[in-house]
């Protein structure tokens, strides 16, 4: 096993947490907006949608997804009235993708839900705290894009051969 430094720990430790935050909020976030016909992930995209139409690849690049997964959240949303599509104007083979008046009065009837949600999710945690935690993950995020924009996503089935012993965050086998 290899020395670890602290600023290498403190990572794992917040990465961690960030899988088990993101995890968390996925179950809060499916059982906040069910009665509103959503689930979180479906949520996700109609939310980033109240900014404009957009493609599915822009979507998947906001969320940092794979754009199959969010093509499958797009097609539920459409087969539910929640979005359609159009041509894009700009790639005939990418078409846009919109919010109905369905879609944005599901969002709509969500917010006030949402913002009582959110009120009780940040009692007593310091507004400066949560500004340290959001400046530490957009520093991150943007670290992980940089490495990612170097290397290129592996070919589908075809994982890149490593030569550093696995990460402590990697899977081992069955849990």
């Amino acid at each position: 096993m290899t020395s670890s430094t602290p600023r290498a720990d403190a990572v794992v430790e917040l990465t961690s947490e960030v899988f088990a935050v993101n995890g968390r909020l996925l179950r809060a976030g499916d059982q906040l907006s069910a009665h509103a016909g959503l689930t979180s992930a479906r949520w996700q995209v109609a939310g980033l949608l109240l900014d404009g139409p957009a493609t599915v690849a822009q979507l998947a690049r906001e969320r940092g997804l794979r754009r199959q997964a969010v093509q499958q959240t797009v097609d539920r949303l459409r087969a539910e009235g929640m979005v359609a599509t159009s041509p894009n104007p700009h790639d005939q083979r990418s078409p846009l993708v919109e919010l109905t008046d369905a879609g944005r009065g599901a969002l709509d009837d969500l917010a006030p839900r949402e913002q009582r949600w959110l009120d009780e999710l940040s009692d007593g945690i310091p507004a400066r705290d949560l500004r340290t935690a959001i400046g530490v993950l957009r520093a991150l995020r943007t670290k992980l894009d940089e490495q990612l924009d170097e290397t290129g996503p592996a070919p589908r089935g075809d994982r890149r051969p490593s030569k550093r012993p696995p990460s402590r965050l990697e899977p081992r086998g069955p849990l």
